[in-house]
C-alpha cells in the first residue's frame, strides 16, 4: 500500500514543486520546517537531509512555535509546513502568523483544500488513499509520502547547487561516508612503520625487519626506489622449499614489480586495488620514492570497509 502511494506521488507533481525548489534555492535565508506529531518527526529528518546536502535548515515544532519559538523565523527564511490533514488546531493558529510576517510558505499536505493548502504559497501534494494501518488511523503511508517529497526536494536542491562528493565529505568528516571521500593513503601510511631492506640483506635480517615493523611485509628498495616486496607468505613458501636458507638474500625470494599506490591517492582506491588483486598490503610511493605501507587492517580500522 505504501509503495503504491509513493508511485502515485509522481502523478501529483505540479509546477509548485519546481517553483518551491527554485524559491529555496534563491533564498538568502534558511529553511524552517515545522509540523506536529509524526509529521514533526518527518520534518526533523528532512531538516537533517537538507543540512547535510548544503541547504541550511532548522526544525520548529508547530506547538512550540505559538509559544515563543516563532522567533526562530527571520525575514528571508522560507517555511515548510508539514501536515496530513492541514487542519489541525496548531496549524490554524500558526499559518496566519507566518503569513503576517510575509515569509513564503510551502505546504506538504495530503489535503490541498485544507486550511494549510488554501493559505500556502506552494502546495506539494502528499495525498494518500489510505494509511497502511488496518484501522486507517496510525500515520504510516502518509508519513512515508511526506518523507519521499522531502528527499525529492533535497536531491533537486543538491543538483541545483552542484553539490559534489567533496562537499558531502566536508559535511560528514567524522563518518565512514566522509572518510571514503577525503581520507588519503598518506594519512594512513604515515603513521605506520616503514619496513625496508636492500637486495643483499640476508633472510635473517628480512625476518627481523618484517617482525619488528609488524605489517607482515617489507619493501625491497634501492636508492629509495621500490624494486620488490617480501611478505610473510613469501617466507613460508621459502621454508617449504629449502632446508638451508642461511645463504639466501632478499633478492632471491622477493616478488618483483609489486603492486603499489601513490601516497596522494584516496584510501578507497587502495581498497579497490587490494580487492582486485587479492592482497592485504600495498606499498606506497611518492614521486617514485618509497614512502611506506598501507594495510587492509588500517582501512578496516578507519571504517573504509
Amino acid at each position: 500500500m505504501e509503495s503504491e502511494a509513493i508511485f502515485n506521488l509522481s502523478n501529483l507533481i505540479t509546477d509548485d514543486f519546481a517553483e518551491a525548489t527554485q524559491l529555496i534555492y534563491n533564498s538568502q535565508g534558511r529553511v524552517i520546517i515545522t509540523g506536529i506529531g509524526k509529521s514533526a518527526i518527518i520534518a526533523n529528518k528532512i531538516v537533517a537531509t537538507l543540512n547535510s546536502t548544503g541547504t541550511p535548515s532548522i526544525f520548529m515544532h508547530a506547538a512550540d512555535a505559538i509559544h515563543g519559538d516563532l522567533g526562530l523565523i527571520l525575514k528571508d527564511d522560507v517555511v515548510i509546513c508539514i501536515s496530513k490533514s492541514g487542519n489541525t488546531p496548531e496549524i490554524k493558529v500558526l499559518v496566519p502568523l507566518i503569513k503576517s510576517a510575509k515569509n513564503k510558505m510551502i505546504a506538504i499536505t495530503g489535503n490541498k483544500d485544507s486550511f494549510l493548502g488554501q493559505h500556502a504559497d506552494y502546495i506539494l501534494n502528499a495525498f494518500v488513499e489510505k494509511e497502511a494501518c488496518p484501522n486507517n488511523l496510525a500515520p504510516t503511508t502518509s508519513t512515508t509520502a511526506q518523507l519521499v517529497i522531502g528527499d525529492a526536494l533535497a536531491v533537486c536542491l543538491l543538483e541545483l547547487r552542484g553539490f559534489s562528493s567533496n562537499d558531502f565529505a566536508k559535511y560528514h568528516p567524522g563518518g565512514s561516508l566522509g572518510k571514503k571521500l577525503y581520507l588519503r593513503v598518506q594519512d594512513i601510511s604515515s603513521v605506520n612503520e616503514k619496513p625496508k631492506v636492500n637486495i643483499d640483506n640476508n633472510i635473517s635480517e628480512v625476518i627481523v625487519e618484517i617482525t619488528e615493523k609488524m605489517l607482515g611485509v617489507t619493501a625491497v628498495v634501492e636508492n629509495d626506489k621500490i624494486i620488490g616486496i617480501i611478505t610473510d607468505g613469501d617466507l613460508r613458501r621459502m621454508l617449504s622449499k629449502v632446508d638451508d636458507f642461511s645463504k639466501l638474500k632478499a633478492k632471491d625470494i622477493m616478488s618483483k614489480d609489486p603492486r603499489r599506490i601513490e601516497a596522494g591517492a584516496m584510501a578507497i582506491d587502495a581498497l579497490e586495488v587490494m580487492e582486485t588483486n587479492g592482497i592485504s598490503q600495498l606499498l606506497v610511493e611518492e614521486n617514485g620514492k618509497y614512502e611506506g605501507v598501507v594495510h587492509l587492517h588500517d582501512l578496516i580500522k578507519e571504517g573504509i570497509i
